[in-house]
């Protein structure tokens, strides 16, 4: 199995994203614990700051899902009619 450069560009892009979204998503939930002096945060917006660093990591994964199926084709099974012929 040779790996083209297109495949090779794609795990790279794919690897980046991974952790970049683990960045934001590690920041979104360390980041108001370690600010000793800040007024506590409301559980509704800790809510809409989780969400919103995790809507797009689900975004990704949705695009990297349609991405590799355009890339690699999805399986497709043959014909009935032609195979009966």
């Amino acid at each position: 199995m040779s790996l083209s450069l297109a495949d090779a560009i794609f795990w790279v892009a794919v690897a980046c994203c991974g952790i970049a979204q683990l960045a934001i998503v590690r920041s979104v939930l360390i980041s108001p614990a370690r600010v000793p002096d800040s007024q506590p945060t409301s559980a509704s917006r800790r809510f809409v700051e989780i969400a919103w660093a995790v809507l797009p990591g689900v975004a990704l994964a949705f695009v990297l899902l349609l991405t590799w199926r355009v890339m690699h084709g999805a399986v497709r099974l043959p014909n009935v009619e032609t195979a009966l012929r």
